[in-house]
């Protein structure tokens, strides 16, 4: 946001950041040449996951952008990309049954689920407005108290950020399971998929971490505030 002495607080986050991207890539790109045996597409994959568990009413769709797969649970909705949606790769079926793991941990009412969904608007408020507060209360000495209000607000992005990686985790984790149950990856294969599911998870974990090294050099930053006046 504006360079000061404590931003070398943020090298481990940008190094940890830029390891994980290249992490997710290289297994993502790796393993989508690598075709599954059971030759279940993505789609396939999910929609079987989820009959499996009874549960009809989650929508499948494709969506647009390499990585761009997610799940909706404000119309209950499956979104995998073009690549993951159509592939059988063991890349393909690791990305959609980690989507799907989150629709049934919405219908199970996974607490850590229910919780982070609580945190959205807090967390959207907190990560725009609060470095707003945080750059006027440094520069604007009359405005000084804006400065920790800017952290309290940022502190809510911060704490959603940690709230996801429990959500993250257990959906890889039901992934691996889900595929291996229903028959989708054989044993030989599971190694493929949970690599790719831990690099993703990997990029979690370096959100979470910049998150808090950012929160805690705002802090310094007010502290010293605080002691020149």
């Amino acid at each position: 946001m504006f360079w000061d002495p404590t931003m070398v607080i943020l090298i481990p986050a940008i190094i940890l950041t830029l390891y994980a991207q290249t992490k997710i890539s290289s297994a993502y790109g790796r393993y989508s040449e690598v075709y599954s045996r059971s030759g279940y597409t993505g789609a396939q994959a999910a929609r079987a996951i989820l009959q499996s568990k009874g549960i009809y009413d989650v929508r499948i769709e494709p969506v647009a952008g390499r990585l761009s797969d997610h799940y909706d649970p404000r119309d209950r909705t499956v979104r995998l990309s073009e690549d993951v949606y159509h592939g059988n790769s063991l890349a393909s079926l690791a990305v959609a049954a980690h989507e799907t793991g989150h629709a049934l941990q919405h219908a199970t009412g996974y607490f850590p689920l229910q919780l982070r969904a609580t945190f959205v608007p807090a967390a959207n408020f907190g990560s725009s407005l609060g470095p707003i507060l945080i750059l006027a209360g440094f520069f604007i000495p009359a405005f000084s108290f804006l400065l920790k209000l800017g952290i309290l607000f940022f502190a809510l992005a911060v704490l959603f950020q940690l709230i996801t990686l429990p959500v993250e985790f257990n959906a890889s984790h039901r992934a691996i399971a889900l595929l291996q149950s229903n028959g989708m990856l054989a044993q030989d294969e599971v190694k493929g998929a949970r690599k790719v599911l831990s690099a993703a998870a990997l990029t979690y974990v370096a959100a979470a971490l910049t998150a808090i090294l950012e929160l805690t050099r705002f802090i310094m930053i007010a502290m010293g505030r605080n002691e020149d006046e």
